[in-house]
């Protein structure tokens, strides 16, 4: 390294100041403290942006293998169906949230040729705005929860594509359950391209509303994990049940039974 003093070589970073909250950093996975170069971003923080950013379109873009989904669910014991909506692909889904919404007229007609008792409750897994989050997190969320509904009578598990939440309405409905949960991937975020969210409805059909769905949000190992997510999702299906209704009416009191004395924890949920 003949003409380059040791100096020079051992100050080649000097240029980064860093960012005095960077201890705070070990805390949450948001863009804070990255330290400055000059009037930029330094090289590194620069670059995982751009990582990030690639990650969070690729979710957005990248087909749910069905097939994969489908033999995974299958070697855990589940039955299952497969739906499309009205959207033909990716570019008018995006375009048109409303033929999300839909089922496509043969997915409708396979569901109306369903033989089977009406089912307590239905879950689908939809691709939503992240495939990566339906075909990541929805079976490790259902093997969480499906133990805890020993009494209930499970329908099939319905895997939708090119689907919105709204999608698990009509699928419900036809499938004539009582209560239909749609898990789906949530628009990705910059730190979060595989985040998955659980929308619940009871007495689902067509024309159902926001307000009459209990959303939990951002389930993955690194938000919401698996346990405890399946734990709000049973506390919020049995009161559902038990009441005859989701959304404003049913308040999700969940935490609250964490710390519970174990007695009062039992009578809550029967």
């Amino acid at each position: 390294m003949d003409g380059y003093p040791m100096s020079a070589m051992n100050t080649k970073n000097d240029s980064i100041e860093k960012n005095p909250w960077h201890t705070l950093r070990q805390f949450t996975d948001a863009r804070i403290a990255l330290g400055r170069a000059g009037n930029s971003l330094p090289t590194a923080p620069l670059l995982a942006f751009n990582l990030s950013h690639a990650q969070a379109r690729d979710a957005v873009h990248q087909p749910l293998d069905t097939d994969a989904l489908h033999a995974q669910l299958y070697a855990n014991g589940y039955t299952t169906l497969d739906v499309h909506s009205a959207a033909p692909d990716r570019e008018h889904y995006l375009r048109r949230p409303d033929l999300g919404r839909r089922l496509s007229d043969d997915s409708r007609d396979v569901l109306a040729r369903v033989d089977i008792e009406p089912p307590d409750v239905v879950f689908v897994i939809g691709d939503g705005l992240s495939a990566f989050a339906a075909s990541k997190q929805a079976v490790p969320l259902l093997q969480a929860v499906c133990p805890r509904l020993a009494a209930w009578q499970i329908g099939p598990v319905v895997v939708a594509r090119q689907a919105r939440v709204a999608l698990g309405d009509e699928i419900g409905e036809l499938l004539g359950t009582k209560l239909v949960v749609m898990l789906i991937g949530e628009r990705p975020g910059l730190s979060s391209p595989d985040s998955l969210g659980v929308y619940l409805t009871y007495a689902p059909k067509l024309g159902c509303s926001d307000a009459q769905r209990n959303c939990i949000s951002n389930v993955r190992p690194e938000g919401l994990g698996y346990e405890a997510a399946a734990h709000k999702l049973h506390y919020l299906l049995t009161h559902a049940r038990r009441l005859g209704l989701t959304g404003v009416g049913l308040k999700d009191d969940s935490d609250a039974l964490l710390e519970a004395p174990v007695a009062s924890v039992l009578l809550a949920v029967e």
